[in-house]
């Protein structure tokens, strides 16, 4: 049955600014602060408080709208927002309606079968946050924490132009990646700093008309997001086969019982009564500011991910390595460190399945890692030019792991790690070797070459793994294809 249905999804996306106060007055926003201790009068509602804009949030915003190929608005205008939530004193939100920062733009995204696609996005308009409500501890009570109240948020809407749960997820994904590149957003989903209201309809495959949409509010993680409009579709898929009238509604989402609930009644844009906010003047860009802002910009993800390529990271790494802004810096800062010529794509390697697993065991993030850039730079310059092997780079790599600040050079220096490349040296132990092991020796003879392997590993064990395996093969081979070996 629900192969005949697909849902139409189209996502808000709340991106809390990055700025170190609040978008129309100077009160701090740091996170984790205790309730009601970081609260401006204005958010409070106090008479006579009058806004000022947060002109960072205003040029993060123009960031956001360049990196999406938006039209960054040189007139864009605030509005009032009315409605009345016990986290909201004003009875109004500040935010743009009709004339918003940015309008327009696209973001590229990878389905997860690997395919292109495109998220279309509609607009991006500041506002103001609320504050939250508190329930836990209070006995049945709610309380009100106005810490967040005020906070600089970037809304950004898109056409409803998604058509599967997991593209959903995909690119709010990307999304998510890019704002923490242009380095407007911390991107914690955890402390609600990036935020997500799912718009779904649903409507019969080949039909292109839009039907009654369900909002699913405050949607904290790509899982979660992925999973509330599966079960979204099909909730509306069973009522429009049943008959059953599907309402325009808001509804939350519960992880643990994974169904969405009704919350109320969806409103409409009048219901707001949206007009200017008579306290604040347009704001007004000129072309020369817009294009300052555009020259400081970062390297997008894109853009990353085209660069690693071109130096010959697999594309699946260089996406995976792009999306992610302390990986960038750990591989640039790698790179840059090498004192030889190593490829990339073997730190792309080193970083993605070396590092990335032992810091996952550890349960650390790539800021805490105790592998420093230098220091892998400095193990795979040593790898690289032969001192030591591969094997062996295992080992200096858990001793970088457990002793932070060692360099890898000190490392192979004080445990004597350094492969050996004397060929008479390896010589020695590949004759006496092949003279201890005459059963194998014939059985290589006799066209059993499997066998080889056997006295790679005896000569690397006699050697405590420190001779180079190429050498060593060469040797073996010379020794056990002549007449006298």
């Amino acid at each position: 049955m629900l192969e005949q249905w697909e849902p139409v999804i189209g996502l808000e996306i709340h991106v809390q600014l990055a700025t170190r106060s609040k978008l129309f007055s100077a009160a701090p926003t740091a996170f984790g602060a205790a309730p009601n201790s970081q609260v401006a009068w204005l958010d409070a509602g106090l008479p006579g408080t009058l806004p000022v804009v947060n002109s960072a949030a205003v040029r993060m915003a123009v960031q956001f709208g360049l990196a999406i190929g938006g039209s960054v608005a040189r007139r864009s205008v605030f509005a009032r927002k009315n409605y009345f939530y016990p986290d909201l004193p004003k009875g109004y939100q500040i935010s743009q309606y009709e004339l918003p920062i940015v309008s327009g733009g696209e973001l590229a995204f990878h389905r997860e079968n690997g395919d292109a696609a495109m998220l279309l996005l509609e607009r991006a308009h500041l506002e103001e946050d609320a504050g939250k409500s508190i329930h836990e501890g209070l006995s049945g009570n709610t309380g009100v924490d106005l810490n967040r109240a005020g906070v600089p948020l970037l809304e950004v809407v898109t056409r409803p132009c998604l058509g599967s749960a997991a593209d959903a997820a995909m690119a709010l994904k990307r999304l998510h990646a890019l704002v923490r590149h242009l380095g407007i957003c911390d991107g914690n989903l955890e402390q609600g700093s990036f935020r997500c209201d799912a718009n779904v309809s649903v409507r019969q495959r080949g039909d292109d008309d839009l039907y009654t949409r369900v909002e699913i509010k405050n949607i904290n993680s790509f899982r979660f997001v992925q999973r509330a409009i599966e079960f979204e579709f099909e909730r509306q898929v069973h009522r429009r086969v049943n008959g059953e009238h599907i309402v325009q509604e808001t509804r939350l989402y519960d992880p643990d019982r994974d169904e969405t609930r009704s919350m109320r009644g969806k409103e409409e844009a009048e219901d707001y009564r949206y007009f200017p906010d008579p306290d604040l003047l347009p704001v007004v860009l000129e072309d020369a500011e817009i294009e300052a802002i555009r020259a400081k910009m970062p390297e997008l993800p894109d853009a990353i991910r085209r660069r690693y390529e071109g130096l010959g990271i697999a594309p699946a790494d260089a996406l995976v390595l792009a999306d992610e802004p302390q990986l960038v810096r750990f591989v640039d800062q790698t790179l840059e460190a090498l004192e030889t010529e190593v490829e990339a794509r073997l730190v792309s390697n080193w970083i993605l399945v070396e590092l990335q697993g032992a810091l996952r065991k550890r349960e650390l993030t790539m800021a805490q890692s105790p592998v420093t850039p230098s220091g892998l730079a400095g193990l795979l310059s040593r790898l690289a030019d032969g001192s030591i092997s591969s094997k062996i780079a295992k080992q200096v790599f858990e001793a970088l792991l457990n002793e932070e600040g060692e360099s890898a050079d000190a490392i192979i220096e004080s445990r004597g790690l350094k492969q050996i490349t004397d060929s008479s040296a390896i010589e020695a132990e590949v004759a006496a070797v092949v003279a201890n092991n005459p059963d194998q020796v014939a059985q290589y003879r006799a066209g059993q070459t499997k066998v080889f392997n056997f006295f790679v590993g005896k000569v690397m064990a006699a050697t405590r793994g420190k001779a180079n395996p190429d050498l060593v093969r060469d040797l073996l081979q010379a020794r056990l294809n002549s007449d006298d070996g």
